[in-house]
């Protein structure tokens, strides 16, 4: 049974509240972050493992510090929803909430201690909610993900501002979060080598987490995702996107006759470009692709196409994933390129499933999860391709380059879109990250269906 430090109250809340001090691994290097801004580091820089406690390290110091040093306090991110997600319920008990003398503000997301100090939850895609009030300290979780030019131009000048009544007194800021490139979190901690104000605390994954989980996340992350987020290494994003992409992801194989197809789509791009894959034992293979190139063709040329190509496919159930911006005018009852498709498969006796998320996944993590196919951590490749057949397919995920400056918008080619269709079906059945609830929609389905292992059945 778990021991906590805190014997039982007989108050439910609080002793719920005092549950959330449970003890924490005494890391060297956790416990030297912990003591920075008593040795005069106001900007500890963060770039440490995911899952490897450094949020939870500053959700106490923040809660300690506002108990010990009456004033302003923060934790932010990127986003409100972030903010709010991330250290909102855990902040109310820490501060032990259930007795506090003034409840939390629900509304404006502040602690209000018995102390007189405030904890102020703030979301920073609107980098000016951080000024106008004489901070103490606090921290910004996912600092590589705020605006490149929030530090400078809002939250640097909003820590310096001096309380008037407490003039020698200088705000702290812990920098939290993992690598994203060499953008402007990796700049600011190449810059506090130089800064006696800044020091860098970086720790791996691995020294905090069991064995087990760390073996895991190398299965389903590519090299250079586990390397930034487990690892919190500045990997470069410049060059190609998939840049394991390689002949060992070659294959001669060809679609067999029973096989369930996987036809992925991404639309309203010229030339009209979809990939038909198949499942083998959790490896995916690209072994045909549909291009329609020259002006006119829509989705229902796809279809019409796919129909004869497969005339004489004996499994007529076929599963369609794509972006979902193809479904527009549903709602309004109009025809969208997936009700094209499929009204033309229907006219041919095809039975269909449409495997399409309720919402576009970002476009960095569905580019993980097509690494993570390419080739995992564990140098293995689960993805496959004929480059006979799929040659736009095999051109794109050689060539598809990042935009200058970015590490994850794409250089617009006539190869890219395809890349993108198939990573919206990699992303769907095997996600980096788990996503909203998936939108299936199953049509026509016939009295006898193929049964399968496959990963969407399960």
């Amino acid at each position: 049974m778990q021991k906590y430090p805190y014997p039982p109250t007989g108050n439910l809340l609080l002793d719920k509240d005092l549950k959330r001090w449970y003890p924490l691994i005494a890391h060297e290097r956790q416990l030297a972050l912990i003591e920075a801004v008593g040795r005069g580091i106001r900007f500890p820089l963060v770039p440490a493992g995911r899952r490897s406690g450094k949020t939870e390290r500053f959700k106490r110091f923040l809660t300690k510090e506002a108990n010990r040093v009456q004033g302003q306090y923060f934790a932010a991110a990127p986003t409100y929803t972030q903010a709010k997600k991330i250290f909102w319920k855990d902040l109310k008990s820490f501060c032990l909430s259930s007795i506090l003398k003034k409840k939390p503000s629900e509304t404006e997301l502040i602690i209000y201690l018995d102390n007189g100090s405030e904890i102020h939850v703030l979301g920073l895609d609107k980098p000016e909610r951080i000024e106008g009030i004489a901070w103490k300290g606090g921290g910004i979780d996912e600092f590589a993900d705020i605006k490149s030019e929030a530090w400078e131009a809002n939250i640097l000048p909003a820590l310096n501002t001096v309380d008037p009544t407490d003039p020698d007194y200088r705000a702290w800021c812990w920098l939290l979060g993992v690598p994203d490139g060499l953008n402007h979190y990796y700049q600011l901690c190449q810059n506090a080598e130089n800064n006696p104000i800044f020091e860098i605390f970086h720790w791996k994954s691995a020294e905090i987490l069991p064995k087990d989980v760390i073996e895991q996340m190398k299965k389903t992350m590519s090299n250079r995702q586990f390397k930034q987020e487990f690892e919190a290494s500045f990997e470069t994003a410049s060059g190609r996107i998939y840049e394991d992409y390689s002949k060992l992801n070659h294959t001669n194989e060809s679609i067999l006759e029973y096989e369930q197809l996987l036809w992925c789509h991404d639309f309203n791009y010229t030339p009209r470009s979809s990939a038909i894959c198949v499942e083998r034992r959790g490896s995916i293979y690209a072994l045909d692709e549909i291009v329609l190139d020259g002006g006119g063709t829509d989705a229902k040329h796809s279809a019409l196409e796919f129909v004869e190509r497969y005339k004489d496919h004996k499994n007529k159930n076929v599963i369609i994933f794509g972006d979902p911006a193809g479904k527009a005018g549903e709602k309004h009852s109009l025809a969208s390129d997936y009700t094209k498709m499929e009204v033309i498969l229907k006219e041919h006796d095809w039975h269909f499933t449409r495997k399409v998320k309720a919402k576009a996944p970002a476009i960095k993590d569905r580019q993980n999860a097509v690494r993570a196919k390419i080739l995992n951590a564990e140098n293995k490749a689960t993805f496959f391709i004929n480059p006979q057949k799929c040659k736009y397919l095999n051109e794109g995920l050689n060539t598809v380059q990042f935009k200058q400056g970015s590490t994850f918008l794409e250089e617009e080619t006539k190869y890219q879109h395809i890349t993108t269709a198939v990573g919206y079906m990699i992303d769907y059945l095997y996600p980096v990250r788990k996503h909203a609830k998936h939108t299936d929609v199953v049509y026509n389905v016939p009295n006898t269906v193929y049964t399968s292992t496959n990963s969407w059945m399960r």
